[in-house]
């Protein structure tokens, strides 16, 4: 009877043992897909930020002129559609990569090209558009905000709604890109990775929209101060004053080359000759002396950068074209 109870105890200390083997192996796979899955939303973050800039840089845009009281709400309901978008957008990904992986790189092609085109438009916007209806529009703003028959409450609407809609578009930019990256991962990885690059764009988007807008206000409020270092805190307000709109510029031209940059580079990557032929460039521009380390990612960025620009320029010549033949 003991023989067997210490048989039994035995054999319950090994399986406790291979237990517990086992739970370390699940352990360090499990840090190991961790780990992967890090990795590609590190990666794809990355590949993303050409529309991380040109998301940051409209949304700033288009939620300023309301009412100062009323910028951080704005921001909210904005981010809150920016989530709405993506609840759509990552399951449509998600379904299409299980459907019809082929459409993945066509999906990016085009989504590479729309951004070169939203990319050449801001460039050739004074072109296109001419200056009196750029100048009527910016005084219907003022007018709005200054008129005070005016509903504010209908034209916050309005503009929650506009950024909501230009976020659409750049959430569908970003999902794509993301999903080209992990087009070859498992299931469970793609969703973690575009769930994680949703909340992450979201959340550090439109965290930094509510700064940008309300940095002019803060810049106010040092400038009013008033006791001891007074002198120094109206100093820093008057250098955020100055700072704020170099900022939404500087913005804009960081966002509108980087669309150039990732559109192109998305292009490239699309056409194999073409990607041959840039891979080509940039092997000959590492082996010049010197200058070659430089030279060699300097020169491929540029080269996609270019294939951008004349992607950017064909498209809008075209959808400018069609748009004067129907009137």
């Amino acid at each position: 009877m003991a023989s067997s109870l210490l048989a039994l105890l035995d054999d319950i200390a090994t399986l406790l043992n291979d237990v517990a083997a086992m739970t370390k192996v699940a352990a360090r796979q499990g840090a190991a897909a961790a780990d992967d899955v890090a990795a590609m939303t590190q990666l794809a973050a990355k590949k993303t930020a050409g529309v991380l800039g040109d998301d940051l840089a409209l949304n700033a845009q288009q939620v300023t002129g309301v009412q100062v009281d009323r910028e951080l709400p704005v921001v909210w309901a904005v981010a809150k559609g920016s989530l709405l978008n993506k609840a759509i957008l990552v399951p449509a990904a998600l379904v299409i990569s299980w459907l019809a992986p082929w459409a993945i790189t066509p999906l990016l092609m085009l989504g590479g090209l729309f951004l070169c085109f939203e990319g050449f438009e801001k460039i050739a916007h004074k072109w296109l558009h001419s200056a009196p209806d750029v100048e009527a529009e910016r005084q219907a703003s003022l007018a709005a905000l200054a008129n005070g028959a005016v509903d504010l409450v209908a034209f916050e609407k309005g503009k929650i709604q506009g950024a909501i809609r230009t976020d659409f578009i750049l959430s569908a930019e970003i999902v794509v890109i993301t999903l080209g990256t992990v087009a070859a991962a498992s299931l469970g990885e793609r969703v973690a990775v575009l769930v994680g690059i949703s909340l992450l764009m979201t959340v550090g988007v439109y965290g930094l929209v509510a700064a940008i807008v309300k940095l002019d206000d803060v810049g106010l409020h040092l400038v009013r101060a008033q006791g001891a270092g007074a002198g120094v805190r109206r100093s820093m307000g008057n250098a955020l004053l100055a700072f704020a709109p170099w900022l939404m510029k500087a913005l804009s031209v960081v966002g509108t080359a980087a669309m150039f940059m990732v559109g192109g580079g998305i292009l490239v990557h699309g056409w194999p000759w073409l990607h041959h032929a840039v891979e080509g460039l940039g092997v000959a521009a590492l082996a010049l002396p010197t200058v070659g380390g430089v030279l060699g990612g300097l020169s491929t960025a540029l080269a996609g950068a270019a294939v951008g620009v004349l992607a950017g320029a064909s498209t809008v010549g075209v959808v400018t074209g069609v748009g004067k033949l129907r009137g």
